[in-house]
């Protein structure tokens, strides 16, 4: 009997991508905190992967170059920009802390994402030595 992939995994290894890529947007923020005018973006995680869970689809990405690797969102798929509690008056809505907390909590779930893609890797190589 074959194994398959994506059964045994899932959507996290999907999921893994979209952290990876909101960590990526999440500190783009952070360094343009200074920058006049610029506009704080994020995605809405939980959206993307509803979305995708109820296509019941593979999540796909859009590739600028070979050695990428697929992911879920096109460029600016899904980026929404974030409502400040105190805009500057500069007109730039980054809010350090915010950003801050923001990327700590996805790092985390990235994480966790990984130790449960990691823990069933280890599953699936004890079943196919026979463990």
């Amino acid at each position: 009997m074959a194994i398959s992939f994506e059964n045994a995994l899932g959507i996290h290894p999907q999921a893994m991508g979209v952290r990876v890529q909101r960590a990526e947007i999440i500190a783009n923020n952070l360094a343009n905190a200074d920058t006049p005018g610029f506009k704080a973006r994020d995605i809405d995680f939980r959206a993307i992967l509803n979305t995708e869970s109820d296509k019941n689809s593979s999540v796909r990405l859009d590739k600028t170059n070979n050695g990428h690797m697929d992911g879920l969102l096109s460029p600016d798929e899904g980026l929404k920009f974030r409502n400040p509690n105190q805009p500057a008056i500069d007109g730039n809505t980054v809010e350090t802390e915010i950003e801050n907390s923001e990327y700590m909590q996805n790092s985390m779930q990235y994480q966790s994402t990984f130790q449960f893609l990691n823990s069933k890797f280890k599953g699936l190589t004890g079943a196919i030595r026979g463990e």
